[in-house]
């Protein structure tokens, strides 16, 4: 017992951000866009604050549809625009933290030569040349798949492309496709180019392909409060900053 008050008498001396520290178990719903950043800073946030993290990842459509219910995360992570999740009144809407955005890019077989993509013209003509291309299924609510079906659109080439489109299960489907060659390109955020299989060629011209924020929440339903906001302000660190730029993504909006 002296431990313990001793414990949290030196927790509230230090001033910790954080408050003293407690084995409870914090949940938190994400795309699949961060899903390998989160993963690397979990475990630092559990070491500062003795707090479990409980992570479930998602599509960029689906987890906002998650959210919306009201399914009970105390830190939802979603991608913008999000009036439906505001309405929704399952998250503090004051709470909004912009932690970082990622990029559509494009990568091929390990080896094989890399495309031009540096204008809109020079994508057009290597997605029209290209014999195939496998991207996220956009009908499984991801994210990356729908910016490039709006970029296809916004290029004129929807339909001329779709005989060559293999639609995959997520980012990591897309990139198998392509590092098996079974696809000549393939499409997905960078944040989600992990196959050892594959080169990545690099980020789409944003003019074409808008990259895609990412912003945190504290929950309406959050059982600590306190402790999802000091989730929400690690994941919007500077420590957190340097893990979104080793993933290829740009800390803050």
């Amino acid at each position: 017992m002296k431990h313990l008050i001793s414990s949290a008498i030196v927790a509230l001396v230090l001033g910790s951000p954080y408050g003293a520290r407690a084995q409870s178990e914090v949940t938190l719903i994400a795309p699949g866009g961060i899903k390998a950043a989160i993963e690397q800073l979990i475990p630092g946030f559990e070491r500062k604050t003795g707090h479990k993290v409980k992570a479930t990842f998602g599509s960029g459509n689906g987890t906002k549809q998650q959210v919306t219910r009201g399914e009970a995360f105390d830190v939802p992570i979603v991608q913008p625009p999000y009036p439906e999740v505001l309405a929704s009144g399952n998250v503090v809407a004051g709470s909004a933290t912009p932690l970082a955005s990622v990029a559509l890019g494009v990568a091929v077989r390990k080896g094989a030569v890399k495309p031009d993509i540096s204008t809109a013209d020079a994508v057009k003509r290597t997605l029209l040349a290209a014999k195939s291309v496998a991207y996220p299924n956009p009908a499984g609510g991801a994210a990356a798949g729908v910016t490039f079906d709006a970029m296809l659109k916004k290029l004129g080439i929807a339909e001329q492309m779709e005989p060559k489109l293999k639609r995959a299960q997520g980012g990591a489907g897309a990139m198998e496709m392509a590092a098996k060659g079974e696809a000549e390109i393939g499409l997905t955020f960078l944040s989600e180019m992990e196959d050892p299989g594959i080169d990545v060629v690099g980020a789409l011209p944003r003019e074409i392909a808008p990259p895609t924020s990412l912003v945190g929440f504290v929950s309406t339903h959050a059982k600590d409060p306190a402790t999802a906001k000091a989730l929400v302000e690690y994941l919007s660190s500077p420590e957190a900053a340097k893990v979104y730029k080793a993933q290829k993504m740009q800390p803050g909006r």
